[in-house]
């Protein structure tokens, strides 16, 4: 059977407009290769995704990069200051050897001039060292031994401290920005003493003490 004018027509249109769905698929980039897993929509959803993924590894990028800068700050501020500080420590060493003297109880106006502008000095002093995070660690009678704080000059019997903790201060120590600057100089009271030790606070003191002794 021949075809028709008019079939032989139709057959070419047909021809044409599928000529030309496929060039325009060509030219979108969508593959309309039967079998193909990734329609338009879904490869939408792929670049998407990755945009996404990008964008969260920059931002957790700029995070941490944020906190390195922070703390490199910080340690070049500690850096800045330490030498200065421990330069200050000395000032303060000698008011307080001043405001140690016993004067006698004098009553001459001049001397309690002079101690109320000494103790003035010192409070100004250490209200300056606090505000730049420099902290005084003068630890008192009773507290426990901490080798990164305190160094400890000598060991002797106590019958009202326990084994392994601070007698008495016999200098203040001095941290900045938590780390230290100056250890404390302290006398620790020795294995025994106390009137009834606390077994785990006395084994953990005498522990502390020991390890900074090895170090010594």
């Amino acid at each position: 059977m021949n075809d028709t004018p008019e079939t032989r027509d139709a057959n070419e249109l047909d021809a044409d407009i599928g000529e030309s769905e496929a060039e325009a698929n060509a030219e979108a980039g969508l593959d309309s290769t039967p079998g193909d897993d990734l329609g338009p929509i879904d490869a939408l959803i792929a670049e998407r995704d990755q945009w996404k993924d990008r964008a969260l590894r920059a931002v957790a990028e700029a995070e941490n990069t944020k906190r390195r800068a922070e703390q490199q700050n910080n340690d070049a501020r500690a850096y800045a200051i330490q030498k200065f500080a421990r330069d200050l420590l000395g000032v303060a060493d000698t008011l307080e050897r001043a405001l140690a003297v016993d004067l006698g109880g004098s009553e001459d106006p001049a001397v309690a001039n002079l101690v109320k502008g000494l103790e003035l000095t010192h409070k100004s002093l250490l209200q300056a060292f606090e505000s730049n995070n420099l902290q005084r660690v003068a630890p008192e009678p009773g507290e426990a031994f901490d080798p990164h704080l305190h160094q400890a000059m000598m060991e002797q019997p106590s019958d009202t401290v326990e084994g392994g903790k601070v007698i008495q201060t016999l200098q203040p120590g001095y941290a900045l920005f938590g780390r230290t600057v100056r250890a404390a100089m302290v006398v620790v009271a020795a294995k025994g003493s106390g009137g009834k030790p606390n077994a785990a606070d006395q084994a953990a003191g005498a522990a502390a003490y020991a390890a900074a002794a090895d170090k010594g």
